[in-house]
């Protein structure tokens, strides 16, 4: 969800920046940490913060994420959609496609983000797992299960002949950490990393990561490159 359908990692980037500042960090959030944060809880990415900025002296992780999480709260009535990403859901909900929201996000920072965005959210219906789901306690990406608990949502009235397979699925991610736990659940995953973000990543890591002629996963610039056509969809 956030940095992939919303924009909501430019408001992280402003928020920890913001609070690292008043530690000292002038620099503020820099993308060689940035992407050791995406896709983990607010704790566990608090953590690599006091870790990475040398804070453990004046903070810890519980006080970093309460500081954190004020300065969001501020900013989430100005979360907007990313390129692509509304088109894409309002396509996908008129071709009956089945789809889960998968996010490591607790429900209550969900709907603080998507308080004015239902237009396009309201396409998963039901089907969404959030961070503090009873699945997902303590097995957040890189693991799978966010992932399966989808798609568990998806199947959960489908006859026992129609259910959807992880080897299925299409997994949508802008993270490393999720293109990891996708490629895990066995789904094949769409990825669309910040360009920034990609520019402090190991190439071969990269490489190694999406497999030879993207044997597990298609790297694209922007959901608005996404063409559904080549997925049958």
């Amino acid at each position: 969800m956030d940095g992939l359908l919303i924009n909501s990692e430019e408001l992280y980037t402003q928020s920890f920046s913001e609070v690292l500042r008043r530690f000292g960090r002038e620099q503020g959030l820099t993308w060689d940490v940035k992407v050791k944060l995406q896709g983990l809880q607010g704790p566990e990415a608090c953590q690599v913060l006091v870790d990475e900025y040398d804070l453990g002296d004046v903070t810890n992780n519980l006080e970093m994420f309460r500081l954190t999480s004020e300065a969001q709260g501020k900013l989430w009535p100005t979360v907007q959609f990313l390129p692509g990403a509304l088109e894409l859901l309002k396509y996908l909900h008129s071709k009956k496609v089945p789809i889960a929201l998968c996010t490591s996000s607790n429900y209550d920072k969900y709907e603080m983000k998507t308080t004015y965005l239902k237009e396009g959210f309201n396409a998963f219906g039901d089907n969404i797992i959030t961070g503090d789901h009873p699945d997902v306690i303590g097995k957040g990406k890189p693991l799978p299960y966010v992932w399966w608990a989808g798609l568990d949502k998806i199947n959960k009235d489908r006859a026992d002949d129609d259910k959807i397979k992880p080897e299925e699925c299409l997994v949508f991610e802008d993270a490393v950490s999720g293109f990891i736990s996708g490629k895990r659940s066995k789904a094949y995953v769409i990825w669309v990393p910040d360009e920034r973000g990609l520019a402090v990543m190991d190439k071969t890591e990269i490489a190694k990561m999406i497999g030879e002629n993207s044997r597990y996963g298609l790297q694209i610039k922007s959901l608005l490159d996404f063409e559904p056509s080549k997925f049958g969809l």
